[in-house]
């Protein structure tokens, strides 16, 4: 008979996760710090309808340019829109396409480097002189090119060519390093047992190298979400991204924000402390879990 502790039954959760989820509290807790902010900005992010106190599109020229009060935390835009409102919105807009592009970048160049080290010879070689030439531009370079090449194609307030142009400069960022470890998972036993066994090549992939790469193609999910998010920013500030009256991080700090700097330093304070915590807590989780699941940074 199997006997279930009640805490770990009423939890739900596996003995083994939650033993995995405990033992990283106890090792990093700095990661498990810059998660929790994480998590409250998910949650602010999805629940932003329940959480904001105002619309953050409702115009209201009796407060423009209002100061930090209690009715406006953080006070009010040109506008006369709550600033609060417009970074709570402004989260799910910075995690729909940080995440979004993270995923589509890191998953395309995971893909592309398991190929590149399984199947070598040309295949190899043309994969990473391609990845060569797209590693030769600047994440933000990059994505103004794209951006300024294929225009705008929305999907509700979310541009689908921005998370493109995001995307593109992580592909290559990923495909190297996931390449490297599957290198060394290509000369393992257990591949050549599979070969010889006649085994697909998608199966000896997909079963076989996949499964051992996932830990730094998740590291790397992680860490490029801080990226998307800071180019995302980047694009809205330059114009080219998120645009108005959508909120939006990078949007909030450009327009009236810089015309009205001097009188009401509000406008860019609160946008810039939000992007820069978002930025760092990614950071920080994505270095904690390298820590966590590299052996060879175990001590």
């Amino acid at each position: 008979m199997t006997v279930t502790t009640p805490d770990v039954a009423a939890a739900g959760v596996p003995p083994r996760l939650r033993g995995r989820v405990m033992e990283f509290v106890h090792q990093q807790p700095l990661g498990t710090i810059s998660f929790f902010i994480i998590c409250m900005m998910m949650i602010a992010g999805v629940f932003a309808e329940l959480v904001a106190p105002y619309d953050p599109l409702a115009i209201d020229f009796a407060s423009i340019l209002g100061p930090p009060s209690w009715q406006h935390w953080c006070g009010t835009d040109a506008y006369g829109r709550d600033i609060c409102s417009r970074l709570i919105y402004g989260s799910r807009t910075a995690l729909v396409i940080g995440f979004t592009s993270s995923f589509v970048g890191s998953s395309i160049g995971a893909i592309l480097g398991i190929a590149s080290a399984y199947f070598g010879g040309r295949i190899d070689s043309w994969i990473q002189r391609i990845m060569d030439v797209l590693l030769a531009f600047p994440i933000i370079v990059l994505a103004l090119v794209v951006v300024a090449a294929f225009g705008k194609l929305l999907l509700g307030e979310i541009d689908l060519n921005l998370i493109v142009a995001i995307a593109i400069p992580i592909i290559p960022r990923v495909a190297r390093v996931v390449r490297a470890a599957a290198m060394s998972v290509r000369v393992m036993p257990y591949v050549d047992a599979a070969r010889a066994a006649g085994y697909s090549h998608a199966r000896i992939i997909f079963r076989h190298m996949a499964p051992n790469v996932v830990a730094p193609y998740l590291i790397m999910l992680t860490a490029f979400i801080a990226q998307a998010i800071l180019a995302e920013a980047s694009l809205s500030f330059l114009g080219l991204g998120v645009q108005e009256p959508t909120a939006a991080w990078g949007l909030m700090l450009s327009g009236n924000a810089s015309d009205f700097y001097r009188q009401a330093p509000w406008m860019i304070l609160f946008p810039g402390v939000a992007i820069s915590v978002a930025v760092y807590a990614f950071n920080l989780f994505g270095d904690s879990l390298r820590d966590f699941l590299d052996p060879r940074f175990k001590v």
